[in-house]
């Protein structure tokens, strides 16, 4: 008895696999209508998601739309509040590439390690910025020597051109710093004393009304400044300039998909439609590739970061 109902189980099995095999090939029964593929942008917001991904939802559709017009593919948006989020919606392959600026895409691609760069973005028109070191006019400042012991106003822990970008070029010239705003035993006294001012227009007031003896913003910063406080501004130094923002895609993106991806966002700004979608998105102008390459901008990036690597907070360009 047993025998001949393991016979007649075996015989089920081969038949539905038959069935099946039959079915997948189009012979016996109506395929069931295959789902799209999907291509997912990965955008950091911890508020506003549904606008956020709104605003976001041209730009992924129209590059879904090219990667490959024989197919229907998807276009979606993800939203994460934190780098840390992101980072496992990627490594988990729920997002394919996001755009972001230094210190989020450091985050991501090498502390977490789940994706990698791929071009530069223009962003607001932009493909880099440089940190700006500056005093006041007639401060008795007039090199970075003079810096010692004095206090130091960056804009923002988070901020890549406020605070990582020229804290990195002081301290590779020798700099070190001390925390002002809390008691340090062992500071010297040629440190320099830091403070944070959490506001581009509180870090040019400090340093203008002597609260601070010098500070750091960008150079779109200084360009946005009213004309009666850049002429009491004296510029003391200029860092290298660094990308504005980058396209990063995820590690085990299939190759060829990177590749395609790589074509439509490079030659998106070539066409009408494109232009358009680009300018709707955040004023974008293009997409290019690494100044540098993915190796040298990531030895970089790593410079400039590797001290605050643990630092997941929302950063701040």
């Amino acid at each position: 008895m047993n025998r001949r109902t393991n016979k007649f189980s075996a015989l089920l099995v081969i038949a539905a696999f038959v069935c099946g095999f039959t079915a997948a090939n189009g012979a016996a029964q109506p395929l069931e209508r295959a789902k799209p593929q999907t291509v997912t942008l990965g955008v950091i917001a911890e508020t506003n998601r549904a606008q956020i991904a709104q605003h976001y939802s041209d730009f992924v559709r129209y590059v879904a739309s090219k990667l490959d017009p024989q197919s229907e593919i998807e276009g979606k948006v993800v939203i994460a509040p934190t780098p840390f989020q992101l980072a496992k919606l990627i490594e988990q392959k729920k997002v394919d590439f996001y755009m972001d600026s230094p210190y989020p895409t450091y985050l991501i691609n090498d502390a977490h390690g789940v994706a990698r760069l791929l071009l530069r973005r223009w962003k607001g028109g932009m493909a880099e910025y440089r940190s700006l070191i500056f005093t006041r006019r007639n401060s008795g400042m007039n090199r970075l020597e003079d810096l010692r012991g004095k206090v130091f106003v960056f804009e923002h822990p988070e901020s890549t051109s406020g605070h990582f970008l020229p804290r990195s070029f002081l301290s590779h010239k020798g700099f070190k710093f001390t925390d002002k705003s809390r008691f340090d035993p062992y500071a010297a006294p040629t440190d320099i004393g830091y403070l944070f001012a959490y506001s581009q227009v509180k870090l040019v007031d400090w340093v203008l009304g002597k609260k601070a003896a010098a500070g750091a913003f960008s150079d779109d910063d200084f360009a946005r400044l009213e004309a009666n406080k850049r002429s009491d501004i004296v510029i003391l130094a200029r860092t290298q300039p660094l990308p504005r923002h980058f396209i990063s895609v995820r590690k085990d993106f299939a190759p060829a998909l990177v590749e395609r991806l790589e074509n439509v966002l490079l030659a998106m700004h070539e066409n009408d439609q494109g232009r358009q979608i680009l300018k709707k998105t955040d004023d974008t102008t293009k997409f290019d590739r690494l100044p540098e390459g993915e190796a040298g901008l990531r030895r970089r990036l790593a410079e400039i970061f590797q001290p605050s690597e643990k630092k997941l907070a929302r950063p701040r360009e």
